[in-house]
């Protein structure tokens, strides 16, 4: 395995036109999204004599409470039709809370499903679209389940921990193009007017060629995450409630949560990174009760024709915190945040039209997608966007630096433990940059 680009693939790399590169790839699913995002007209209908979408939710926590409820707001006719999660107790609690929703609730016993193979049970229940809000290593097999039964799909991000998942959800995200069926991530970014406006001009050429890039998401330490450990719960129980801090089933916070900047990085150049060299650790969270991710990293990407892009993600109290993306192009720059987007430089420009969050925004894109039987896919791009996070992760863990086509095809790395049974399951050891392997 290479450690760098040598000069010569440096310049060979620079001898073609970044924007006629994006104006084959991303522009081009940019434009897409900007032009389905903002009505929801009813221009056809779903099923012969019906606008009726009736939804399935796989993933009983905070998010998938939120996404069901987002999914409902997003659009007349939608109703929450089927449950599935875990943990029993888990479940009545969002259904609890979804009960606010009226209509649109047709929830009943018998369609509420409880264990390992829930999401079996819903997945086979009369549903037309299915929510997958469970933690992120359960998303690949979810995904395929729902993709080979002809579901429409929204699922939360990251969609995978390790490259064997994001392998598996492109293989799904292929097979949904073929049967014609909608994926739509919870990458909010890419359904939000101030990021569709700036990545507009950054595609149509307004700061001229990118040659840099920052991407941040540095917060607090999240001490408390989760509810509070139990003497009666089983090691992988415990993993499970508390999958936050544990690797395998959330991938560390580069992945579970800086996977948003990263996309928008990867939307903006239009392509993934080729390599990288991270670095990271663990300074806050000491105990055993926070598992074994990092609480920082420190992450080098680079591109196509040697552009450099500098991630930093850290959870760590006290610390500035500091949530966005800035690209540097030959014209000017932009800096872009969940309620910001402007451009400084030739052609400067700064969003000033509705704060509308991206959150339902992403269910309306999708529903109105379905509708209009043109169903948006957008598996491939955060299949992507996952494996540039967890190819981070592996740099830092590792201390190696590595390339992106040896990530994506030889890595043998898979997460999943041998089976999913309550009961015992050793904590991996904390990873030592320099001592622990890659694999």
């Amino acid at each position: 395995m290479e450690k760098g680009t040598t000069d010569a693939n440096r310049k060979q790399g620079r001898q073609f036109s970044r924007r006629d590169f994006v104006k084959v790839s991303a522009a081009a699913a940019s434009l897409s999204a900007l032009a389905s995002c903002r009505t929801l007209e009813k221009t056809s209908v779903f099923a012969p004599g019906t606008d009726r979408l009736r939804v399935g939710l796989i993933g009983c926590g905070g998010r998938g409470t939120g996404a069901a409820n987002n999914c409902a707001a997003a659009a007349e006719g939608v109703e929450i039709a089927a449950m599935a999660d875990l943990f029993q107790d888990r479940l009545d609690s969002s259904r609890k809370q979804l009960e606010g929703l009226g209509k649109k609730c047709t929830v009943t016993d018998r369609s509420c499903f409880v264990g390992f193979d829930a999401y079996k049970g819903v997945i086979a229940s009369n549903v037309d679209t299915v929510i997958l809000a469970t933690p992120p290593v359960f998303r690949p097999i979810h995904l395929k389940a729902a993709i080979e039964a002809g579901k429409h799909v929204f699922m939360e991000k990251p969609v995978a921990v390790d490259p064997a998942g994001v392998r598996s959800v492109i293989a799904s995200s292929d097979l949904a193009r073929s049967k014609g069926l909608g994926i739509v991530a919870g990458t909010q970014r890419r359904h939000q007017a101030p990021y569709l406006e700036v990545m507009k001009r950054i595609h149509n050429g307004d700061i001229g060629e990118i040659v840099a890039a920052q991407c941040y998401w540095n917060g607090g330490a999240m001490l408390n995450w989760g509810p509070r450990d139990n003497p009666e719960w089983n090691e992988l129980e415990r993993q499970c409630r508390r999958w936050y801090f544990y690797c395998w089933i959330c991938g560390d916070h580069i992945v579970e949560q800086h996977v948003h900047n990263l996309d928008i990085i990867n939307w903006a150049i239009g392509s993934h990174p080729v390599q990288c060299l991270g670095m990271g650790g663990r300074e806050v969270r000491t105990g055993p009760e926070y598992g074994n991710i990092f609480d920082h990293f420190a992450v080098e990407y680079e591109y196509p024709g040697g552009v450099r892009v500098m991630s930093m993600s850290s959870q760590i109290n006290g610390t500035t915190e500091r949530v966005g993306e800035r690209v540097v192009g030959t014209k000017g720059s932009t800096y872009t945040t969940r309620s910001l987007g402007y451009i400084e430089g030739q052609n400067p420009y700064k969003y000033d039209g509705p704060r509308v969050g991206g959150m339902v925004e992403e269910h309306a894109d999708l529903i109105k997608s379905i509708r209009d039987a043109r169903p948006i896919n957008e598996g491939q791009h955060v299949a992507e966007s996952t494996l540039t996070a967890i190819m981070g992760r592996i740099s830092a863990y590792t201390g190696r630096a590595l390339k992106w086509d040896w990530v994506m095809n030889a890595s043998a790395l898979d997460l999943r433990p041998a089976e999913y049974k309550m009961g015992d399951l050793a904590v991996r050891p904390v990873p030592v940059p320099g001592k622990t392997q890659l694999i």
